[in-house]
């Protein structure tokens, strides 16, 4: 399995996760930029608030966590869902599913009161394997 996408959170917010920093830094992968490669994968893009969330709150997206997002997506789009609360284990994104784009990331220290407003739907990302089922979301992980 391929190295976790991470972003490090004490990058500077001066710098911009767009693609065109000319020096590695703390948040490129393997000297890929965090931003360049998940716009790559599986057709899913993160808004600029997003990535900006997943950097203050040190929130990482290794490959499998994309590909159950990706999926979950694709389950919101078959069901006629515009604007998803995609659960991936503790961490929730808020999803356009026509753009695939991701508006916000949250963990489970940053929920607040656990209230998601302007969504018409809720898609649990299952596990990709029996060995991750384990790590599900409990009952008392979901606040709403």
């Amino acid at each position: 399995m391929a190295d976790p996408l991470r972003i490090n959170s004490s990058q500077s917010s001066a710098n911009s996760l767009s693609g065109n920093q000319a020096a590695a830094s703390p948040s490129d992968v393997n000297g890929a930029n965090f931003a360049d490669t998940l716009a790559g994968v599986q057709d899913l893009k993160f808004s600029n608030h997003a990535q900006k969330r997943l950097q203050s709150r040190n929130i990482t997206l290794d490959d499998d966590g994309i590909a159950r997002l990706s999926t979950a997506i694709d389950k919101a789009e078959k069901r006629g869902g515009r604007e998803s609360l995609v659960l991936v284990d503790d961490l929730a994104f808020i999803v356009n599913v026509q753009n695939r784009m991701v508006i916000t990331a949250l963990d489970a220290q940053s929920r607040g009161e656990g209230v998601f407003t302007q969504i018409d739907s809720v898609v649990f990302a299952d596990p990709s394997s029996p060995e991750q089922s384990g790590s599900s979301l409990s009952s008392r992980d979901v606040q709403a």
